[in-house]
C-alpha cells in the first residue's frame, strides 16, 4: 500500500513519467514486504518548486507506507530515489529531497487493511 509522490519543477513527457513509474516500483522493493503490485504513482511534472532559492532542476518524493519500514531501508531508499531523478530527469542528487509518511491504517476497496 505505498504511495509515491514526486513534484518537480521540470518538464517530463508521457514517455519519461511511465520510465519514472517503472523505476519507481522496482525502487519500492528496498522496503520490505512492498511491490509495484500495490504501488500508487503520483507525477507533477513542471511544479513551481524553488530549492535554495533557486528554481533550478529539483524534485520533492514524499513516499507513503502502511507500517514501519527500519531505517536502513530508508537510507536505500533515499538513494535509489536520488539516482532515479539523475538519470531519468537529470536533477542533481543534492536538489532532491525525500520525505517519509508512516501509518498505521490505510483503506482501499470499502475497507481498512
Amino acid at each position: 500500500m505505498p504511495y509515491i509522490d514526486l513534484k518537480t519543477n521540470v518538464t517530463v513527457s508521457e514517455e519519461k513519467k511511465t520510465a519514472l513509474k517503472s523505476a519507481l516500483g522496482q525502487a519500492i522493493t528496498l522496503l520490505p514486504g512492498k511491490s509495484e503490485q500495490w504501488l500508487m504513482v503520483g507525477i507533477q511534472p513542471d511544479y513551481s518548486l524553488w530549492f535554495q532559492g533557486s528554481d533550478a532542476p529539483a524534485a520533492m518524493i514524499h513516499v507513503e507506507v502502511l507500517g514501519a519500514p527500519n531505517p536502513s531501508a530508508y537510507e536505500n531508499m533515499s538513494a535509489k530515489l536520488c539516482e532515479i531523478c539523475a538519470a531519468e530527469l537529470r536533477i542533481p542528487q543534492n536538489r532532491v529531497y525525500v520525505c517519509y509518511s508512516e501509518t498505521a491504517n490505510w483503506g482501499w476497496n470499502g475497507s481498512n487493511f
